[in-house]
């Protein structure tokens, strides 16, 4: 703490003024996520770029499998679609496969929608999603708990999984493998005392 260099922070506060959309949130502020607060070890700050009135609805996460099934996938778009239309703010990660597709079905409704980083807000990770972000930032937001210009580590998807859960009222599983940050993302909801949800396979079937 003594040897901090505060120079850190003045990048923090200029990228506030940089545009109007761009957000830094802390616990003492009005805006932090009521329900976000309440988790084991809420982020201390969140950077956020978009609409921060998609923070007082209702939310839902939406996390599952980065290779699902075809059913899967427009299974997880038309659900994020019909929360969205119901007032619901569907929060997910921005990864490949169901994530993605949850986003999708928010915004061919012009639905808010969250995605939370595991990357610095500036550095939208996967890259093919940049245009995705850019849509989203229009109704929702882009969260995150790190730097602005952090990189993808391996170690910041589990860490972010807790963000994801801690927003929202419910977690809705899709086609998760057995093994993977989806299914940390309904242990950390549990650990939270939130509902969690699932679709493991074809709800036509």
């Amino acid at each position: 703490i003594a040897a901090f260099d505060m120079r850190c922070i003045e990048v923090d506060w200029q990228w506030v003024k940089q545009r109007s959309n761009h957000y830094l949130l802390t616990w003492e502020d009005a805006e932090y996520p009521a329900l976000l607060r309440e988790i084991y070890d809420p982020p201390c700050v969140l950077y956020a770029v978009g609409n921060l009135d998609c923070l007082t609805n209702k939310m839902i996460g939406i996390v599952g499998s980065r290779r699902p099934s075809y059913t899967g996938a427009e299974t997880a778009r038309r659900f994020g679609a019909e929360l969205a239309q119901a007032g619901v703010t569907v929060v997910s990660g921005l990864a490949m496969g169901i994530d993605t597709q949850a986003h999708m079905g928010c915004l061919s409704v012009e639905g808010a929608t969250i995605a939370v980083m595991g990357t610095g807000a500036n550095q939208i990770y996967p890259k093919q999603n940049y245009a995705i972000a850019s849509k989203i930032v229009k109704n929702g937001l882009i969260l995150s708990e790190f730097p602005l210009n952090s990189p993808a580590s391996a170690g910041h998807f589990p860490q972010r999984n807790r963000i994801i859960s801690g927003l929202s009222l419910a977690i809705l599983v899709v086609e998760a493998a057995i093994k993977s940050g989806s299914l940390i993302t309904a242990r950390f909801a549990l650990e939270q005392n939130r509902e969690v949800m699932a679709i493991p396979g074809s709800i036509l079937s």
